[in-house]
């Protein structure tokens, strides 16, 4: 692993951890095995490296999610495929999902350009405004749907995260969440 790499690796860790103010850089650098000035050399600040580790793992999600969806089959097959991808992203990167939630609640949230988070909602904006122009989905607000889906995501989330299931039970569950959700939107 080259040290920018292990740099995000143990930050992504330690913030996750302690907190964007409680996670000094030096702290970072050392577990990391570098120098400050190393850290520095690729993060010129602080707040540059909590935002490529922000940035990293956002696309990272985006990419996953759109190599599992299609946009060629109906509204609610595609919609089926985008809420099960994002499930089992979440799940298999608890940490980096972690952060995520940190960074959305933090006032680094405000650094990042509108243009960066319209392209990484891109995917389920289009869906839902696809939705609505078929007459699929309820005729509610984008944003409202949006926010729906999301919170409807971090329960579920949050639920399998905190119980001891097979991987039958994850799957059962995750595809009865995706039923509720659908039913909850659909016309």
């Amino acid at each position: 692993m080259d040290k920018k790499d292990e740099i995000l690796k143990v930050a992504l860790r330690l913030i996750t951890e302690s907190g964007f103010h409680a996670t000094p850089t030096s702290k970072i650098a050392k577990e990391a095995g570098v120098a400050n000035g190393t850290l520095f050399h690729y993060f010129k600040t602080k707040d540059d490296l909590i935002l490529a580790l922000y940035t990293k793992h956002q696309n990272e999600l985006r990419l996953f999610i759109d190599k599992h969806s299609t946009k060629n089959n109906s509204i609610d097959s595609t919609f089926h495929v985008f809420y099960i991808s994002t499930i089992n992203w979440i799940h298999e990167n608890q940490t980096a999902f972690q952060f995520i939630q940190q960074f959305h609640q933090s006032p680094f949230y405000q650094l990042i350009p509108r243009e960066y988070i319209n392209q990484n909602e891109s995917f389920l904006i289009e869906l839902l405004q696809q939705g609505l122009n078929q007459g699929a989905i309820k005729q509610l607000p984008i944003e409202l749907l949006h926010s729906m889906i999301n919170s409807h995501i971090i329960g579920t989330i949050n639920y399998l995260t905190t119980r001891n299931l097979s991987l039958e039970d994850f799957h059962k569950t995750t595809q009865k969440s995706f039923s509720l959700l659908w039913d909850m939107i659909r016309k």
